[in-house]
């Protein structure tokens, strides 16, 4: 019978990781000339870097070219056993191609192999055997060899595909260095993340503009503007001149304090209630930096202002979290 016992199964799963993490670790010192050729051809690719790889080699080379796509050297994977049967159209002759193997001699990517010096296109492989066929096929091969896999059958692809996984990720970031690849452009390849909107999204993006913006002239009195705070739901109004220039606003916090003094709302004029020092933001500001501004001074909305103060839109915490910036 099995044992499930709880210091068996932990000294399992710790022996596991010892050894993944050891794979990883031999491969530093075996880095050399081979991982400078591949990040050089990678880096003078003027198509894509086309990834294949079969099997658990095959999930690898998925989240290799991912990883590649999105940190700025366009890649894309290609199931080899469907590159034989019309995807090798895919292929050009400007891309790279990237195999993933640990036995080098997968049937799936050998059978492309002609077709692939047909194109005159680089080679360059990740194997865990330099004696295999793709590596000697290879314009460049990377040794991923491990010394043991971690399944205790030394059967199942573990240490193999973890080291193959982590020297993908070596040479994307490599390559991301050398593009010199910012933050921003990270952004750019993830609009639909968290950190593409906070560092892509601005605040003309999210305001609310024309007709939407909650709007009164100074002069009228305030219950005037409470009409126009309930018509709006933005729980403010901005508060102008006869030009359009913000002269402050009012929020539902002013209302509170007026109410608290006993004011008359028919006979108070806003320019009596409203904040004068309010804070405002551009438009072409990142709404990330709305944000910002609203946890600093403890508010939840802001009034969005040309350079001449001139009132171009609004906008509330709500909006924000519609968008997703926080």
């Amino acid at each position: 019978m099995s044992d499930f016992s709880p210091d068996k199964l932990l000294a399992q799963g710790r022996r596991v990781l010892s050894v993944e993490a050891d794979a990883i670790r031999n491969l530093a010192p075996r880095l050399g000339s081979e991982f400078v050729e591949a990040c050089r051809l990678c880096l003078a690719c003027r198509g894509r870097i086309v990834v294949t790889g079969m099997g658990k080699s095959g999930h690898v080379g998925g989240k290799i070219a991912a990883t590649l796509a999105s940190t700025g050297s366009p890649a894309f994977f290609v199931h080899p056993g469907e590159a034989s049967h019309g995807d090798m159209g895919m292929i050009i002759g400007d891309d790279v191609v990237l195999a993933v193997s640990n036995s080098g001699d997968t049937v799936e990517i050998v059978t492309l192999l002609p077709l692939i010096k047909r194109l005159g296109v680089p080679l360059i492989t990740l194997t865990g055997k330099s004696g295999s066929v793709l590596a000697r096929a290879a314009t460049v091969n990377i040794d991923v060899s491990v010394s043991e896999e971690a399944c205790p059958l030394n059967l199942a692809p573990t240490a193999s595909t973890t080291a193959a996984l982590a020297m993908g990720d070596a040479l994307s970031i490599a390559l991301l260095e050398s593009r010199g690849f910012t933050i921003e452009d990270f952004a750019r390849s993830h609009p639909g993340g968290m950190l593409g909107r906070r560092l892509l999204l601005k605040v003309e993006d999210v305001m609310h503009t024309g007709e939407e913006i909650p709007c009164v002239d100074a002069d009228i009195p305030v219950g005037a503007g409470l009409v126009e705070m309930s018509r709006k739901g933005l729980g403010m109004t901005a508060v102008v001149d006869n030009r359009g220039r913000l002269l402050g606003i009012f929020t539902d916090g002013d209302l509170r304090r007026a109410l608290d003094h006993q004011l008359d709302v028919h006979r108070t004029h806003m320019r009596d209630v409203m904040t004068r020092d309010c804070k405002t933001i551009g438009p072409q500001e990142l709404a990330a930096e709305a944000v910002h501004l609203m946890d600093t001074h403890k508010i939840t909305q802001l009034l969005v202002t040309g350079p001449d103060r001139e009132l171009v839109g609004a906008l509330n915490v709500h909006d924000l979290f519609r968008a997703g910036v926080m």
